[in-house]
């Protein structure tokens, strides 16, 4: 085993919730269909939330009025907050264009007024939602970005890095936060498909210093394909002890593949939205070393007694059948996105299970 590399994420509450671990997106603090108790009840240890979404509704006074996103949703797990840089550079393109960008930061309309969106406001915004892994803001390389962009992208990215650095020590100062009481602080490795500008990247970054990296920009190739080349190269040029954080990336393969490679930390849309579109998630074995989808609207599945998966243990599997659940997506009752929902989560938790002493073996 290498002692040095983490083993354990440890939330600003003391709980050390072991690695790897899927993070499913609580985006505006709710998962849909479930709360907080559902997602407790799948053995989902923790959530991401999205600070752009969250700084627009509720807004950040009624966060800080509860002392944290945690509470405000009910919520004693994990919690990573995103830096909202995604949202806001793909919704200032849109109404701006490329200007809207530029190195101070990021500009956007909302409510008919011009807000400017800095590094400074991301790290702030994140600390009064008392999370338990912060993102510095990040420039996404566009996957149809020649090199000279993408080289733009890769600088501005760095620079904002720098000064994410800079903003968060100093608040973590004059807060007077213990090593315990303070965040995570993770950089966003960018570059897009050009392998010198990615490992430059991870270079660049671990000599600002931080506690992770995460994978930034799109993963796959033009081809259909995952990148894993960019996911190596970051993770060979990445110190053993820090966290890396495959954003955005949750197809089930894919998170294995990664695991087996160092990666420790995933999120993503799809178990969820999946869920809702009526597509679920079943391993083909007890190990979880193979899955197949199950889709409840076919005519075979109306009189199937059996349960959607007969290896897992979540509320759906243990009280209802095929039959049923098809039943409730026909007649579109809401408790088939929930219970559906439900299954998705505890397979991806259960995933993580069987992943944990492959990861703890590398």
């Amino acid at each position: 085993m290498t002692l040095n590399r983490p083993q354990f994420f440890k939330t600003l509450t003391g709980k050390k919730i072991p690695l790897p671990i899927f993070f499913p997106d609580a985006t505006r603090a709710v998962l849909k269909t479930l709360d907080s108790e559902d997602i407790k009840n799948t053995h989902t240890l923790g959530v991401l939330v999205n600070t752009f979404h969250l700084y627009q509704d509720p807004g950040h006074e009624v966060i800080k009025n509860f002392k944290g996103v945690g509470n405000f949703m009910n919520w004693s797990g994990g919690i990573i907050s995103d830096s909202g840089g995604f949202q806001v550079m793909s919704l200032a393109k849109t109404m701006g264009g490329n200007q809207a960008v530029t190195d101070i930061g990021v500009t956007f309309k909302m409510d008919g007024k011009k807000i400017l969106f800095t590094p400074e406001m991301s790290i702030k915004l994140q600390l009064e939602l008392k999370s338990d892994m912060v993102v510095v803001l990040d420039d996404f390389t566009d996957p149809k970005d020649n090199y000279e962009k993408a080289k733009i992208s890769v600088e501005r990215t760095l620079k904002w890095a720098r000064e994410c650095r800079q903003i968060f020590d100093k608040l973590i100062a004059q807060k007077k936060l213990t090593k315990e009481n303070t965040p995570y602080l993770l950089g966003v490795v960018q570059g897009g498909k050009y392998s010198d500008l990615r490992k430059y990247c991870t270079q660049e970054l671990v000599k600002i210093g931080f506690d992770g990296l995460g994978y930034g920009g799109w993963p796959i190739n033009k081809d259909g394909t995952f990148d894993y080349e960019s996911a190596q190269i970051i993770a060979d040029s990445t110190p053993k002890n820090y966290f890396l954080y495959a954003l955005g990336i949750g197809k089930p393969h894919e998170i294995t593949a990664l695991v087996k490679t160092g990666w420790n930390i995933f999120d993503c849309v799809l178990p969820t939205r999946d869920a809702r579109h009526k597509r679920l998630y079943v391993s083909k074995n007890q190990d979880y070393s193979d899955y197949e989808y199950y889709t409840p609207d076919k005519n075979i599945y109306y009189r199937d007694q059996r349960p959607v998966s007969e290896f897992c243990d979540c509320l759906l599997c243990q009280n209802y059948s095929r039959s049923y659940l098809a039943h409730l997506f026909r007649i579109k009752e809401i408790t088939a996105l929930r219970l559906a929902t439900i299954h998705n989560l505890r397979f991806y938790s259960k995933l993580m299970e069987t992943l944990r002493p492959v990861y703890s073996e590398l």
